[in-house]
């Protein structure tokens, strides 16, 4: 009897809740977090200045191994958790470190014409990244239109910087109004299907988009358009200008401004999942009958996760045709929209970080092996296998909501 009765205080102790942690034990676990991101931040400009900077193929490969054992060292010795744990615990001051260590390194390579186009264009892809990552991370609905909500902003940027006086600013917003405007045509039979038949109906309006982009000659058909070069607030950031003497390319403004895209959507994705909202997107992602039980509707919080997605597409698409002066159907193609789901799968489906670790990998990397012809796909392609063999839930996988963190917050 004695026995039974201490087994039952065991077990009753055992669902105890923690005792508070001093404030100075919670101070340094925080500053220890703090110092993990950075750690992570300054290694990761480091080790992207050098596959920008090296133009031997052994070296990259070295390169690319020795940032392998690194990020395997991390995650053995807790580092990328903890630099994690910052960043869901702090958004606005991870990015402050992120957008510090990306200005250095544009001011790194200021005059660097191919290079600052390859850093935008990371930062552009991985920003509408971020809005999948909405579509398809948090509630399940899968969109392989990525690519055509990607040009309708882009397209829309150029009509209106050639034929309106309105000012760019406001071009690049329309560029993502209208991608949302555009998707809510497919919101009948995306919400009608499920599963397979619902990526069909985004390939299928895809194809679409793409087609009618080549045969309309208002838009340019199969040639295009060409965007007149961007004023953002009084800067023309069609030409570059020089600083103590030294020539800083025009891409150097636009690189900014991709970064400051990447910063906003991918702060808007954390917010969304941190937040009331991502607790209803991830029911309707795990069990929309289950969800509408506890009072979630699924209807709702698909549409809303499918404009917003579509809308932070439009915005980054729109920068990037001001950013490559050009906007075609080429830009529109099924293979794009596959282009921009392998950089959420292989970085993590759901984390905005992961996709631009992605990014870097699936958009510099072919680039950068561009000397060995037909081999650098193969090489490449080896590559992302690799990845998801060793690596199933991506580079960076979406950690576990802590509720602690929300009640913190509120």
């Amino acid at each position: 009897m004695n026995h039974q009765l201490s087994a039952r205080k065991v077990g009753k102790a055992d669902w105890r809740l923690p005792a508070p942690q001093p404030l100075a034990s919670r101070a340094s676990r925080s500053d220890r977090r703090a110092v993990a991101f950075f750690m992570v931040a300054v290694a990761g400009v480091l080790v992207l200045a050098c596959i920008l900077a090296l133009e031997s193929e052994l070296a990259l490969a070295g390169t690319l191994v020795a940032a392998g054992g690194l990020w395997w060292w991390g995650l053995r010795a807790g580092i990328i958790g903890e630099a994690g744990a910052f960043s869901d615990r702090r958004p606005w001051a991870a990015r402050l470190v992120v957008a510090g260590a990306a200005t250095v390194l544009l001011v790194a390579f200021h005059g660097e014409h191919y290079v600052l186009l390859m850093i935008s264009t990371v930062l552009l892809f991985a920003a509408a990244c971020a809005g999948i990552n909405i579509q398809t991370g948090l509630t399940g609905l899968a969109n392989f239109a990525g690519a055509a909500f990607f040009a309708c902003g882009g397209y829309t940027l150029a009509v209106l910087a050639k034929s309106t006086a309105l000012p760019h600013f406001l071009a690049i917003l329309a560029g993502g109004v209208v991608a949302a405007a555009i998707g809510a045509v497919l919101l009948l039979p995306v919400l009608r299907t499920r599963g397979y038949y619902s990526a069909l109906v985004t390939i299928a309006f895809g194809i679409l988009c793409s087609s009618f982009l080549q045969v309309n000659e208002q838009l340019g058909g199969a040639q295009g358009l060409q965007v007149p070069p961007l004023t953002i607030l009084g800067w023309d950031m069609g030409s570059g200008f020089e600083v103590a003497g030294r020539e800083v390319s025009f891409y150097f403004a636009y690189g900014l401004l991709a970064l400051a895209v990447f910063l906003l959507s991918s702060l808007v994705a954390h917010a969304i999942e941190w937040s009331a909202i991502g607790v209803n997107l991830d029911a309707t992602r795990s069990d929309e009958l289950v969800g509408s039980t506890f009072g979630v509707n699924p209807q709702r919080w698909k549409i809303t996760a499918f404009l917003l997605g579509n809308f932070l597409i439009g915005i980054a698409g729109a920068v990037y045709a001001g950013l490559t002066s050009f906007v075609s159907p080429a830009g529109a193609t099924f293979e794009q929209s596959l282009l921009l789901i392998s950089i959420v799968i292989l970085g993590g489906i759901g984390n905005s970080w992961g996709s631009l670790i992605a990014a870097v990998l699936v958009i510099l990397l072919p680039e950068k092996l561009h000397s060995l012809q037909e081999y650098r796909v193969l090489i490449f392609s080896v590559f992302v296998v690799a990845v998801l063999l060793f690596r199933p839930k991506g580079l960076v996988p979406r950690r576990m909501r802590d509720f602690s963190v929300m009640e913190e917050r509120s």
